[in-house]
């Protein structure tokens, strides 16, 4: 089969599209050809030697995939044939990946192989840091960084859905459109309002932050939150280092975590593939949410996908298609 390995750490150069054994099942896994897999900034960050799989996972990058299931192993209720698509801890950027069958999840008729595999590391993602860990209350405002990614699309439109309201930082005006036109109240372009707290706090401040950036962002995080605030960092595109300021920490009550998904247990992933099966599907059937795909590359270009993400141009998801799909 085809996968997209790297011999050593480093640029998008380092990839490239080779010919390998197809994996091994375990008990409660599928072997799943893959349609589609969707490219994450986690991606990046592991093909820079940053971020390595975890135990036991494959070392191809690739965190969630749609297809056709090819082989069960153990109990499942999917069965050949079936299209599903899920998250994986790795291997996604392949013909063929094993998915476990607890994170399964059916797809739609409707729906294309490269929308599904836009789905889960997004909306998973969204919901564990705004619902399970954030607690988003009705009424509540949270701010968003880099609003346009596609955590951030997801994000602006649960936070809708769950009856609050949501602020964004993004890179360009159109990308504060394309954030609007998912439901933001308001937002600013973070290389003109560097300083950010004043300008949050005169929208009402924020009660909930999701942030992939970190660094320097701390600081003017914390001032912008409310009393009983809580900060979720999710990433670290702005570096590690950053001075924590706690008096307002404690005189606000305020809450900082960190957070990841790949590394959950396997009761934790399953519980989110529930709600993205149960709430999510559901709502874009009803045309309450949208599916925001920007760009298909096929495996063939994987060296540009990165390339095009790194750069910060997408609006939503980016993914790669197992067909000749030319990019768009």
């Amino acid at each position: 089969m085809r996968a997209v390995i790297q011999q050593c750490a480093g640029g998008a150069d380092t990839l490239q599209v080779a010919g390998i054994d197809k994996p091994l099942l375990r008990e409660g896994q599928l072997l799943v050809r893959v349609m589609a897999a969707g490219v994450n900034r986690a991606d990046i960050v592991q093909r820079e030697g940053r971020y390595p799989a975890p135990p036991g996972a494959s070392p191809i990058l690739g965190l969630e995939v749609a297809g056709v299931v090819e082989e069960v192993s153990g109990t499942s209720r999917f069965s050949v044939g079936d299209p599903v698509f899920g998250l994986v801890p790795g291997g996604g950027y392949a013909d063929m990946a094993v998915l476990d069958s607890a994170l399964a999840i059916p797809k739609p008729d409707a729906m294309s192989w490269v929308e599904a595999a836009s789905l889960p590391e997004a909306w998973m993602t969204a919901w564990f840091n705004l619902v399970e860990i954030g607690a988003l209350a009705e009424g509540e405002q949270a701010l968003i960084h880099a609003g346009a990614s596609g955590v951030g699309a997801a994000a602006i439109q649960l936070v809708r859905l769950l009856g609050g309201r949501s602020l964004v930082s993004v890179g360009s005006a159109e990308k504060l459109a394309f954030c609007q036109s998912l439901g933001a109240s308001h937002g600013w372009l973070r290389q003109d309002v560097p300083v950010f707290a004043d300008l949050v706090r005169q929208w009402g401040g924020a009660d909930l932050i999701l942030d992939p950036v970190g660094g320097a962002r701390l600081s003017e995080n914390i001032r912008a939150m409310n009393p009983d605030g809580r900060l979720v960092l999710i990433g670290l595109m702005g570096g590690t280092e950053a001075a924590l300021p706690l008096g307002p920490v404690l005189a606000k009550r305020l809450t900082v975590r960190g957070s990841t998904l790949r590394n959950q247990p396997q009761e934790v992933k399953a519980r989110l593939a529930q709600a993205l099966e149960s709430f999510v599907l559901p709502a874009i059937a009803a045309g309450s949410i949208a599916v925001t795909l920007d760009s298909v590359f096929p495996l063939a270009a994987v060296t540009e996908a990165h390339e095009y993400m790194e750069s910060n141009r997408n609006l939503g998801k980016v993914v790669l298609s197992m067909t000749n799909v030319m990019p768009t």
